[in-house]
């Protein structure tokens, strides 16, 4: 009996660890749609603000950095004596309100231009850091779950045949 005891017990803890771990990546996909989402509502004020990432210049200078995938879009460039002007926005007017549904609910707001994409690429950066934190669990769980090979020479190959066969006869 004590046999079956701690055949229960390891078998319970790794169905814990894979729930788990099913769990994170259920919450990885759903953080990926969402940040598809953004990133193509992020595309769409830039085409209607007729810019990229890289397009708009400050006082001669490109302020992308080049290729458009580096830095904070939403940062504000200065020069010392020059006006500041948004990556994003461009020559856009940055106080045009432009609709948004609000996050969370099925609610349409309008809200100003320069307001609707800031807020959009934070929460595509917060979008980013829980998916860095979530691939990080799912990597940790899954070391976990085959850390518990233990587990296959404790159960031996022809039960674990057994339990992978097993039907249900009771109807």
């Amino acid at each position: 009996m004590d046999g079956v005891q701690l055949l229960q017990k390891k078998l319970a803890e790794v169905e814990h660890v894979a729930e788990k771990l099913f769990l994170a990546r259920q919450q990885l996909v759903e953080c990926d749609k969402a940040r598809n989402g953004n990133r193509e509502a992020l595309t769409a004020l830039r085409k209607q603000a007729r810019t990229s990432r890289s397009s708009v210049s400050v006082s001669g200078k490109n302020v992308g950095g080049g290729g458009g995938g580096g830095g904070d879009s939403s940062a504000i460039d200065s020069s010392s004596s020059q006006e500041t002007r948004c990556r994003t926005c461009g020559d856009h007017d940055g106080s045009s309100r432009v609709w948004m549904m609000s996050s969370g609910t099925d609610m349409l707001i309008r809200l100003p231009f320069h307001s609707v994409h800031c807020e959009l690429e934070q929460e595509q950066q917060r979008l980013e850091d829980k998916v860095k934190m979530l691939q990080s669990t799912v990597k940790d769980k899954t070391l976990e779950l085959s850390d518990t090979g233990a587990l296959s020479q404790t159960i031996g190959p022809n039960l674990l045949r057994a339990f992978v066969n097993l039907k249900d006869n009771s109807s």
